[in-house]
């Protein structure tokens, strides 16, 4: 039983991770294989001032990356449409587009349930936006994008 609370944890930091590479690329202009390779290499498991930064789950965060590199226009689609007509997602904030991008590769195509991804990305933006009310709106977003892609339920 030891082995599922960190299974648990690298997969919620794979996640984070993930998010923060596509923010980083988006801010950068950096390649995916470059993001990648710096946050395989110098992130997962760093220590940052005294704190050490958790193991992400490698296969995962390469999965969501890729997926939602190769999947954006998709994934942009549907955030728009669960988004109000002004504001589409190029007018959000970059943190909660990475947000959505990754967690949107996560509905589409994952086996993971919809319900636990959502949990987990809005855990995401509390951890960005601790003072906000981002959490209830991309709880609210996720959950609409969550319908569309798997109309059978949640």
């Amino acid at each position: 039983m030891t082995g599922k609370p960190d299974k648990r944890r690298r997969r919620s930091a794979a996640r984070l991770y993930a998010v923060q590479a596509l923010f980083q690329m988006e801010v950068s202009g950096q390649t995916v294989e470059a993001v990648s390779s710096e946050f395989e290499t110098h992130r997962f498991g760093a220590i940052y001032d005294e704190t050490e930064m958790e193991e992400g789950d490698v296969d995962l965060f390469r999965k969501l990356v890729g997926d939602a590199v190769n999947w954006q226009a998709r994934i942009d689609q549907l955030t728009d449409r669960a988004l109000v007509a002004k504001w589409p997602i190029g007018r959000i904030d970059p943190t909660l587009r990475a947000l959505f991008r990754v967690a949107g590769a996560e509905l589409v195509e994952s086996t993971t349930p919809p319900k636990v991804v959502i949990t987990e990305f809005v855990d995401i933006a509390r951890a960005f936006f601790p003072d906000g009310k981002e959490a209830n709106f991309v709880n609210a977003v996720l959950d609409h994008m969550a319908h569309e892609v798997h109309p059978e339920g949640l």
